[in-house]
């Protein structure tokens, strides 16, 4: 889907049109960075835009992995504390059935 939108991008490269016309018809590509490229394209400045669009997602990228390994952590804590507790149970569960079938 994405070759075939970039495939149309580039016919429409040849033919003299604008790079964001496929991409926004395309829905594929967020509003947002349709709209930049175009602003782009309208400024002559594009690659400034496609920066600045790629600097937006990478912040985006680095807030929602934040937001995911504190989700992740106490999940994480949680599994080790049921490990451990299995374990020392498992150790300690025979030695409490031996002392008792001793006395």
């Amino acid at each position: 889907m994405i070759s075939s939108t970039v495939a149309r991008a580039r016919e429409s490269i040849k033919e003299g049109e604008k790079i964001s016309t496929p991409l926004f018809a395309s829905k594929i590509f967020p509003v947002m960075v349709t709209q930049m490229i175009a602003v782009g394209e309208e400024t002559g400045r594009l690659d400034q835009m496609l920066v600045k669009v790629s600097n937006f997602y990478d912040e985006e990228v680095d807030a929602t992995l934040k937001s995911l390994t504190s989700l992740i952590e106490p999940l994480m804590i949680v599994g080790l504390g049921l490990i451990v507790g299995f374990i020392a149970v498992s150790v300690i569960s025979p030695i409490y059935s031996l002392v008792g079938s001793l006395g």
